[in-house]
C-alpha cells in the first residue's frame, strides 16, 4: 500500500495542473493577459489562488504554459492529416477545410491569438519550446504543390508559406471580427449557413489562386 500513496498524490496533483491549465486557457482567452485574474482560474478550476502559483510560479507563466498547449494541440491535429491519398485539388480543399474548421471549434484559441498577437508574441518568443511547436504544414503544403504541379493541376512559383497565410487568414478574420461584421453587414456571421457559404467561397478562391 506503501507504494499506492505516492501514485495516487501525483494523479491528483496532474489532475488539479490540468484543471488550472483548462481554466486558465478560457480566462486568458476572454479576458487577455492583463485582464485576466488568479481567482477566477482558481475558482473555475475548483482550486486555490495559492495552487495556482504553486504549480505555474507566475501569472506569466501560467499564461505562457495555455499558449504552448494551445499551439501544441494544433500541431498535434495537423500532424493527425491525412490528404496524400486524395487527388492534389481535393487536398488542399481538405485542408483549408481542415484548418477554417479548427478555428471554428476553438475559439479560445483565436482569443489567444489575438492576445498574444497584443503583445507582439513577447510571451511566445520566450518559450523554451518554441522550436517544437513550429507547424509541419508548411512543408505539407510545399509537398501537396509540387504534386500538383506533377499532375498539371497547380501553378508554379507559389510560396507554401505564403498560401497557408491567405487560408489561416480566410479562417481567422471572419472568426476573429464575426461579432463587428455580423453588425455592419446586418447578417448573422455566427449561423451555420453563411459560415459553410463563406468557406465554399473561400476554397473557390484558394483554388483559383493556385490553378494553372
Amino acid at each position: 500500500m506503501s507504494g499506492l500513496a505516492p501514485t495516487r498524490r501525483r494523479r491528483d496533483a496532474d489532475a488539479t495542473r490540468a484543471r488550472i491549465l483548462r481554466a486558465a486557457t478560457l480566462e486568458f482567452a476572454r479576458m487577455g493577459f492583463s485582464g485576466a485574474r488568479g481567482e477566477r482560474i482558481a475558482q473555475r478550476a475548483r482550486s486555490s489562488e495559492r495552487m495556482v502559483y504553486y504549480y505555474f510560479a507566475s501569472k506569466e507563466g501560467l499564461y505562457r504554459q495555455v499558449l504552448e498547449a494551445a499551439y501544441a494541440s494544433l500541431r498535434d491535429a495537423e500532424r493527425s492529416l491525412r490528404i496524400d491519398a486524395l487527388e492534389p485539388r481535393d487536398a488542399l480543399q481538405a485542408f483549408c477545410r481542415f484548418v477554417w474548421r479548427y478555428y471554428a471549434q476553438h475559439p479560445e484559441f483565436i482569443g489567444l491569438l489575438n492576445t498574444e498577437n497584443q503583445h507582439q508574441a513577447r510571451h511566445l518568443r520566450k518559450s523554451a519550446r518554441l522550436d517544437e511547436l513550429v507547424s509541419p504544414v508548411v512543408g505539407l503544403l510545399g509537398a501537396l504543390l509540387e504534386r500538383g504541379q506533377r499532375a498539371g493541376v497547380f501553378r508554379g512559383g507559389i510560396d507554401p508559406a505564403e498560401l497557408y497565410v491567405a487560408i489561416a487568414s480566410l479562417g481567422y478574420f471572419y472568426l476573429s471580427n464575426q461579432h463587428t461584421l455580423s453588425a455592419v453587414l446586418g447578417r448573422d456571421l455566427k449561423a451555420a449557413a453563411q459560415l459553410e457559404r463563406h468557406w465554399q467561397a473561400s476554397g473557390e478562391m484558394i483554388r483559383r489562386f493556385v490553378s494553372r
